[in-house]
């Protein structure tokens, strides 16, 4: 590290003062989670009284839970449409309408947000008034508008890992005598494992942070999180918002903390057998 810091100094600074710039200010935020006075810039001693007063705040813990609830959803249904999709995508090269569904799939990354909410917002209020279906916003349409959006990013993460999958063992398989199904349940989807997970926590994470989209999909009785926080940002910051964001903080830690640890036994287990 010295010797790297000799020969490249402006480098490492900058790489260091990037590094202060995401991290210092969710240290304070978690620093602030156990400051006793109710003004969140304020230190007025240690405390973990607002812990305690997040525990009985049974509209925040809902949000969450129902934030929580619709990214698990929306991610293992965004999973199965984009991995179908990345399949259509991939396999069926050359022929006609190939183009067109590849930027139709992909146009949600480039979309604006709020197109995507206000256009799903027009969808659902025709639907409503054509068959009475969705009766309301909801959860469901929270549900719905996610993995509209999620099912282009996972679609992209899957469709460049098979692009680069090595197609000779699937078709050594198929010559042996194995069906495409049980070809796909065996060697594919063992093979695009990794970019399933990614785009599983992807999808995951893009729902549980999403509020424009949200604002627009959602009813009086189905709040996200974000929508929770937005709108208490605006009558100023709790300090319960900080210690829920510690506790969601450490979860995401020990999880990252636990996917290394399992992730050095497998290499190092590995390098045995070899």
């Amino acid at each position: 590290m010295r010797a790297l810091f000799s020969r490249y100094p402006l480098l490492i600074i900058l790489l260091l003062c990037g590094y202060a710039f995401l991290y210092l200010p969710i240290f304070s935020l978690i620093i602030y989670s156990f400051n006793e006075s109710r003004l969140v810039t304020v230190w007025g001693g240690f405390s973990t009284k607002w812990y305690g007063e997040l525990v009985n705040n049974a509209p925040l813990l809902n949000a969450a839970w129902l934030s929580i609830k619709i990214a698990a959803l929306n991610a293992t249904l965004a999973i199965v449409l984009g991995t179908f999709a990345a399949l259509a995508i991939v396999r069926m090269r050359g022929t006609r309408g190939h183009k067109s569904l590849g930027i139709m799939v992909t146009a949600p990354l480039v979309m604006p947000e709020i197109i995507i909410g206000l256009s799903l917002l027009l969808l659902f209020v025709a639907l409503e008034d054509l068959t009475g279906w969705p009766e309301g916003r909801g959860q469901v349409t929270i549900l719905i508008a996610h993995v509209t959006f999620s099912m282009a990013y996972v679609t992209v993460i899957v469709q460049s890992r098979l692009a680069h999958m090595d197609r000779s063992i699937e078709e050594a398989a198929m010559d042996l005598g194995a069906r495409p199904l049980k070809v796909f349940f065996t060697i594919t989807l063992p093979m695009i494992a990794p970019a399933l997970a990614a785009g599983w926590l992807l999808a995951f994470t893009l729902s549980m942070d999403d509020l424009v989209i949200a604002s627009f999909v959602s009813g009086p009785g189905a709040t996200t999180l974000p929508m929770v926080v937005y709108s208490s940002v605006r009558l100023g910051v709790s300090p319960q918002i900080n210690a829920l964001a510690t506790i969601m903080i450490a979860v995401v830690s020990l999880a990252v903390l636990i996917a290394a640890v399992i992730m050095y036994r497998q290499e190092a287990a590995d390098q045995k057998r070899k």
